[in-house]
């Protein structure tokens, strides 16, 4: 559980009860048997909601294709009644193990593409199924008529009992959602929504956590899709595969919040009446309406609140109520001392890190070319060069962002070249980047507790290495602030311990120093300096002079993807093959005379 979870759920839960009360009664009065199918729909489309959200909304990753999974429970309801005499409640269950195949079976080709390639390829799923089962004969699939024993066979006279057979459908819905939004796997899903590449780089095999996501999704969306059709008692392709199914689905999401969990709740509540009003009322007047009503909405959504309702009121009230407070810090005193990062040089037999002709080419552009050096336990490593000399190429290459074209590089004696990302950071290799990647939207204790999340360290010992990391970088006293609202030291040093968490062997730091001023720059290199004496071993690209003299032990100079020169820093930055690399031949000249 994330920390300050606990009070969130129990004000959250509350909260949701008391609207559930509320609905409830409203829809015991109700005796309007269309608006009271309407107050059946708001909870299933509510819960078609969450399930995209769960996906979609904290993932990042666009799905116009939900319908698929939302036809497959409908139809396995429908099917099983009609092949087997199962129980709708049994076929319910079996229509959430489909959706969970089904959602194996889309993700594993579907993931390997991006933006609108695969929102575009998650619309042809339920559009081929719909084709599948007209081609199959189920054109028109009724559900049999079972009076007997109405909750057993999900077909009640009252539909009031329809409607709190829905609601509690979607109390399990939200608690899930309220479960994951507050866990480690909502927090890894949002950050992989924010910055995968940052997720990656902190140990995160976004892949894996993808799918679970997409898995969970689907599971929810069958069991909506299977009560649907409890609730139709006649399954078309159409209106289960049909576009407007996934466009409801994320709509609702999109006009209530994405990536929250009242997100789909509040789109829900509102759309779904409008649109079922206004459908009984212009329906025959303004045929397609409903599309119209889903189609104003996200217009609306793009003009006035981007991101949703929830999220646009929230920011404006935190905006009225100040700085956040602090999160809690559990049982550790605030004055209690932080343990050391690391307390000795790693104990490893030769170089911590060995690269040997390692290259790198981007069609003709050959922006790494045969490098190789060595970095020893405890030891600092300069690496500098002009612009375009290959720099993050490199680190790029050594963590994984990139495939090296040929050369090999090891960790402790262990291959690292071939890896994944994740892969390589989980073996000890921390990463910073020259441009800053944060989550903004997470509080900064959050995004370091990624790092720890990332190297594997769960509940208390992840939140206590987080926390030990912001101490050493001196930022604990703002964990609880958005890393959207820090300044740019704040979001380097932020980057820094995010990296700390992990407990690296081997630290690779892209000009960490860039932007900051002269003061910036000392507080960081006290930071740096007090990470040295305790044995840790870095890397570091910069092009600050002064403070690369006071840092690194050794230089690596890179010219064009090669090394040009290497030894002690004194030396290396007197070389005249430097001085020219840096400056030019004139300048060269204008020093020799």
């Amino acid at each position: 559980m994330r920390p300050g979870a606990l009070p969130r759920i129990r004000r959250d839960a509350l909260i949701f009860a008391a609207l559930v009360a509320l609905y409830l009664a409203v829809s015991g009065v109700v005796t309007n048997s269309y608006y009271q199918l309407m107050l059946t729909l708001v909870p299933i489309w509510a819960v078609m909601g969450i399930s995209w959200n769960l996906f979609s909304g904290y993932v990042g990753l666009t799905s116009f294709g939900h319908a698929v999974f939302f036809g497959l429970g409908a139809y396995t309801v429908a099917l099983t009644l009609n092949w087997w005499d199962l129980s709708p409640w049994f076929g319910i269950a079996i229509g959430a193990v489909v959706g969970a195949a089904a959602a194996v079976f889309i993700g594993m080709p579907t993931f390997r593409l991006r933006g609108h390639y695969f929102a575009l390829a998650m619309l042809a799923f339920p559009l081929v199924l719909l084709y599948v089962f007209q081609y199959l004969g189920y054109q028109e699939v009724s559900l049999p008529m079972k009076r007997q024993d109405p909750f057993f066979w999900l077909q009640f006279t009252d539909p009031r009992a329809f409607t709190a057979v829905a609601v509690g459908m979607l109390v399990v819905a939200m608690a899930i959602s309220f479960a994951v939004e507050n866990s480690r796997f909502g927090l890894t899903l949002m950050a992989i929504r924010q910055n995968e590449l940052a997720a990656e780089a902190s140990g995160i095999d976004a892949r894996r956590w993808k799918m679970r996501a997409l898995v969970l999704s689907g599971v929810i969306a069958a069991t909506a899709g299977g009560l649907y059709a409890c609730i139709l008692l006649v399954v078309t392709p159409e209106a289960v595969f049909g576009i407007l199914t996934s466009a409801q689905a994320l709509t609702v999401v999109l006009f209530g919040g994405v990536g929250t969990v009242w997100g789909p709740l509040i789109g829900a509540a509102i759309l779904i009446p409008l649109a079922e009003t206004l459908h009984a009322e212009l329906g025959n007047i303004v045929p397609g309406i409903q599309g119209v009503v889903y189609g104003v909405a996200i217009i609306l959504v793009m003009l006035l609140a981007p991101e949703g309702i929830f999220w646009t009121l929230r920011d404006r009230w935190l905006r009225d109520r100040g700085p956040a407070a602090p999160v809690p810090r559990g049982d550790r005193p605030a004055s209690a001392a932080v343990a050391p990062l690391v307390t000795a040089p790693p104990q490893v037999s030769g170089p911590l890190l060995r690269v040997e002709g390692l290259s790198k080419s981007f069609g003709g552009l050959r922006a790494v070319d045969d490098v190789s050096f060595e970095v020893k336990p405890g030891e600092i490593l300069g690496i500098i060069g002009p612009n375009g000399a290959g720099k993050t190429t490199l680190f790029n290459v050594l963590n994984g962002v990139l495939p090296a074209d040929s050369g090999r590089a090891w960790l402790a004696g262990e291959p690292i070249t071939g890896r994944k990302l994740h892969a390589i950071c989980r073996l000890g290799v921390g990463r910073t980047f020259q441009v800053v990647r944060s989550f903004p939207r997470l509080a900064l204790l959050d995004n370091v507790l990624i790092g720890a999340y990332g190297a594997g360290l769960t509940g208390d010992a992840a939140v206590a290495a987080a926390e030990e990391a912001l101490a050493r970088v001196g930022l604990l006293d703002q964990a609880a602030q958005p890393a959207g609202q820090l300044t740019n030291k704040g979001l380097r040093l932020m980057e820094l311990a995010r990296a700390l968490a992990g407990r690296p062997r081997l630290l690779l730091l892209d000009e960490t120093l860039a932007g900051l001023g002269r003061e910036e720059c000392d507080e960081l290199l006290e930071v740096l300096g007090r990470l040295r004496a305790e044995g840790m071993t870095i890397v570091i690209i910069e092009h600050t002079m002064h403070a690369m003299l006071r840092l690194a032990d050794r230089f690596v100079v890179l010219d064009h993807g090669k090394v040009l020169a290497e030894g002690a820093p004194r030396a290396v930055v007197e070389d005249r093959s430097v001085i020219e690399a840096y400056l030019g031949k004139k300048w060269l000249a204008r020093c020799s005379t």
